[in-house]
């Protein structure tokens, strides 16, 4: 077991690090699942999750947490399966209704009680291995791992999206964000319980992790393309990722309008003075009918967007103050090890 060299030293450091003076003492790691209509996933991902625990020495101690986003194929029942087969160790969130991935993400947390947590998609694009070194990370004192994507093996659109997305993330909202993006992330319990107390609407979970300040690693790695099943991550969803991570993250949207305006303003001025001097001295003739309505449609169109812009902002002010939950548990499944 080459790849668990190095661990125990760790685990004295990571011991130090959380005030943990018990003898008998085992780190528990929460594994995050969140999984929507992934029927045929769940078996192969599951056995490489249990394949994966070999390369831990065996004072680890794995909990799977996995939350069912209202699928409607037999994602639920493929889970259940797998938490009776392992007694004690995998929960099953079921909830109510289709949340979005990340607000499936923070019920995971909410039920994980692991010392330290990871997430990572069902679908296997993730290499679960890497969990080794985002752990042993961990255990020299580190409370968020992140591995970032730095190639992903997908079609030239998404990579395209998927690019832009993180580009304009990193240099206009958050700075401190890793190249490529993120999904699969190891962070310590005291990040889990700071996100979760947050309780924010229509953002960016993985991304609140980040902007919380703690110092983390980012590792580099492949995305591998989907081998199983279709991917239920649609152009409408990730756009609707998009403006609430950006809204979330960043005023810029507000003082781009306020400058556009401001410009706007003091071009018109200009504008106005040149039209009252040539009048005035004869220099121009009195422009027509077409001019006045290129400039009309132009701030109309400003204008509409500028409300558009604010009205994103308005919104989600108006649905936090609301109060409504992000999601409704409708059952936790688990099985304690003596129950079985």
């Amino acid at each position: 077991m080459k790849e668990a060299s190095g661990f125990f030293n760790c685990f004295a450091l990571q011991k130090r690090f959380v005030n943990r003076t018990e003898r008998n003492y085992m780190p528990k790691i929460s594994v995050i699942i969140p999984c929507y209509y992934n029927e045929d996933n769940i078996p192969v991902t599951t056995q490489a999750l249990l394949e994966n625990e070999r390369l831990f020495p065996q004072e680890v101690e794995f909990e799977y947490v996995m939350v069912d986003d209202g699928s409607k194929d037999g994602t639920l029942g493929a889970l259940l399966r797998f938490e009776r087969e392992n007694p004690g160790k995998v929960k099953v969130v079921k909830l109510v209704a289709n949340s979005g991935s990340y607000n499936a993400i923070v019920a995971g947390m909410e039920n994980a009680t692991g010392d330290c947590n990871v997430v990572i998609t069902a679908d296997l694009q993730d290499p679960p291995s890497l969990m080794v070194k985002m752990y042993e990370y961990w255990c020299k004192g580190l409370k968020l791992v992140i591995a970032n994507r730095e190639e992903r093996q997908e079609g030239f659109f998404k990579n395209l999206f998927a690019n832009t997305f993180h580009y304009l993330m990193k240099n206009f909202a958050l700075s401190n964000l890793p190249d490529g993006g993120f999904d699969y992330v190891l962070f310590d319990a005291m990040v889990r319980d700071e996100v979760v107390k947050m309780k924010e609407k229509n953002t960016n979970s993985l991304f609140l992790m980040v902007w919380l300040g703690f110092d983390y690693v980012s590792i580099p790695y492949v995305r591998q393309e989907r081998k199983i099943g279709k991917s239920r991550w649609t152009l409408k969803k990730k756009l609707k990722l998009f403006v609430d991570s950006f809204v979330s993250f960043s005023f810029l949207p507000i003082r781009a309008i306020t400058t556009t305006g401001f410009f706007l303003g003091l071009g018109a001025l200009l504008y106005g003075l040149f039209v009252v001097f040539a009048k005035m001295t004869g220099l121009i003739a009195a422009t027509g009918w077409s001019s006045l309505m290129m400039v009309l449609l132009f701030v109309s169109s400003f204008q509409m967007i500028s409300l558009g812009v604010l009205g994103e902002y308005l919104w989600r002010t108006l649905d936090a103050s609301r109060n409504r939950p992000n999601y409704l548990i409708d059952k936790v499944y688990y099985t304690g090890k003596n129950d079985s």
